[in-house]
């Protein structure tokens, strides 16, 4: 939030309150102090949005994707869609990094309305973690059901070739960029967010799909480091001991709270280079956007199948 107010997991922390038509059942009530000031402030800011998003795009979305670097050629094959730059919505940070084109598309993929970020927001870029979960409070709140997070990660497993792709079955969160706000947001309560952030029927949908598609797509474990520099070797060595199988910058601030909202959450990252030490290649953000270039026609075509059979 551009503005500096804090939240997340509105599903649980606010007490029934409605966006424009859409309606939260939830379960804390709005203490006094400086909780309730951030509620208030966040109410503001997600109306301000949903405001202005609706005077522009009439359709409700089921489906809400966001993509990541180098792999924004997902949005050509969106249908019927209408472009709304980040820029010009109220309360909203805006995508400074090389591959983000920075706007929600709306429209349709494979016979089903989505609304679809064309670049997302990182913390290493300087916003809060309550900046880069706005947008998803904000599909949430337009309609939206479903959430698949796309990412560039470096791979962490041996054999792993650039332009692979790999089902999050689940993620190691070394960002932890907003849980002492979380804390205090509770109300000093343990924050119950779901542990199981990923949905497994959505993940079961998604190997159906590849492998009638003949797309490789293998399960591991997504790790999440705050960034912007690429991983040492001794950390990526710390990662594989630690089990994960993948390592990026983002996608772990978008899924807690669209879990924590009740969204079904599907997550596929693309390997685009081999981590640090795995090769002894240098790393580059070229690299990253060139190998999500290659393979975004093969996850475009994954993800339209996906779409396709949301339930």
């Amino acid at each position: 939030m551009a503005g500096g107010a804090s939240t997340t997991y509105i599903g649980q922390l606010f007490p029934s309150f409605s966006f424009g038509s859409t309606a939260f059942e939830v379960g804390l009530d709005a203490a006094s102090g400086p909780l309730s000031k951030q509620v208030e402030a966040t109410m503001h800011e997600i109306d301000a949005a949903l405001d202005y998003l609706r005077s522009r795009v009439v359709r409700e979305p089921k489906v809400a994707l966001i993509l990541g670097s180098g792999l924004g050629a997902v949005v050509e094959e969106v249908e019927e869609a209408i472009r709304v730059p980040y820029t010009g919505i109220p309360g909203f940070p805006h995508s400074t990094v090389v591959g983000h084109a920075g706007a929600f598309v709306f429209g349709n993929l494979g016979g089903v309305d989505v609304v679809v970020m064309a670049g997302r927001f990182h913390l290493y870029e300087g916003w809060a973690a309550a900046d880069v979960e706005l947008p998803v409070s904000v599909m949430a709140a337009l309609g939206a059901t479903h959430l698949i997070v796309t990412n560039a990660a470096g791979g962490i497993r041996v054999g792993t070739r650039p332009g692979e792709l790999m089902l999050i079955g689940d993620h190691i969160d070394l960002m932890r960029e907003g849980a002492v706000e979380s804390y205090v947001r509770s109300g000093g309560e343990t924050n119950h967010a779901p542990v199981d952030c990923y949905s497994s029927e959505y993940q079961q949908l998604a190997l159906e799909v590849a492998a009638e598609l003949g797309i490789g797509l293998f399960p591991g474990t997504y790790a999440g480091m705050l960034g912007p520099s690429f991983e040492t070797p001794a950390e990526i060595r710390m990662l594989g001991r630690m089990g994960a199988d993948a390592v990026g910058m983002s996608t772990i601030t978008e899924v807690i709270p669209a879990a924590g909202l009740g969204m079904r959450v599907l997550g596929i990252s693309c390997v685009t280079n081999a981590a640090a030490g795995i090769s002894h290649e240098k790393l580059t953000h070229a690299e990253v956007l060139e190998a999500g270039a290659e393979a975004s026609q093969r996850l475009g075509k994954l993800l339209m199948g996906i779409i396709a059979r949301t339930p």
